[in-house]
């Protein structure tokens, strides 16, 4: 396992052909989902490449202004209010790191976005705009940002991409009703994300992990 100022890395196999960018949620750090990646048990035939990069420190407003890693601000929960500047920010820097993986000779088509709450958001936010065809994007206990613009900003190439949604029946911090409409306003816009819930907080479970595994394995 690698690790830098940016993002730990971890691979599956020598000579990585699949790459998942994964980015945590408030709060967290990139070493949040590592422990998930490894027990996924992906088929031996995978050399993937995880990516767990590290939100930049910031004030965060619901918190009390406090700094800490995020993606961008949150005003308030419900997002009624959306940091749209922070919210684009973080969709370039997550290009960049397609941008990168790319270079290291990983084709676009074997890339997977991936990311939990507030990080899901921006993988759906930069997925979904990306101008090149993806592997997939996979949302946990999450939302759609900025749904507003989708229909003007979405990349006809991943108008049909794989996404993988999942959340948490009991989740205390994004309701389920939020994700069930994130979920609509997807549909309404021709994607057919595969939806899956569980009897958890907002957290992730072994049920979940193991749909994962068998979603990573199909789209990879």
């Amino acid at each position: 396992m690698a690790n830098s100022s940016d993002s730990i890395e971890l691979e599956t196999g020598p000579r990585p052909d699949a790459a998942v960018i994964w980015l945590h949620g408030l709060g967290a750090d990139g070493s949040d989902f590592v422990p998930v990646a490894r027990v996924l048990g992906l088929p031996e035939r995978l050399a993937v490449r995880f990516v767990f990069p590290n939100a930049p420190e910031r004030p965060v407003t619901i918190n009390a202004g406090m700094r800490m890693r995020a993606w961008y601000d949150i005003a308030e929960l419900g997002g009624a209010q959306q940091d749209e500047t922070g919210i684009r920010a973080s969709q370039r820097l997550l290009e960049a790191l397609i941008a990168r993986e790319r270079r290291r000779g990983v084709e676009a088509t074997r890339i997977v976005l991936a990311g939990f709450s507030q990080g899901g958001a921006i993988a759906l936010q930069a997925g979904l705009r990306h101008r090149e065809r993806l592997a997939g994007i996979m949302a946990l206990s999450t939302w759609l940002p900025l749904a507003h613009t989708l229909a003007a900003e979405k990349s006809a190439i991943n108008a049909d991409v794989p996404i993988f949604m999942a959340h948490g029946e009991e989740d205390p911090m994004v309701g389920i009703e939020r994700a069930l409409a994130s979920r609509r306003a997807l549909e309404a816009l021709g994607y057919a994300p595969e939806w899956h819930t569980f009897p958890m907080g907002h957290e992730v479970c072994p049920e979940e992990i193991a749909a994962i595994a068998g979603w990573l394995a199909r789209v990879l």
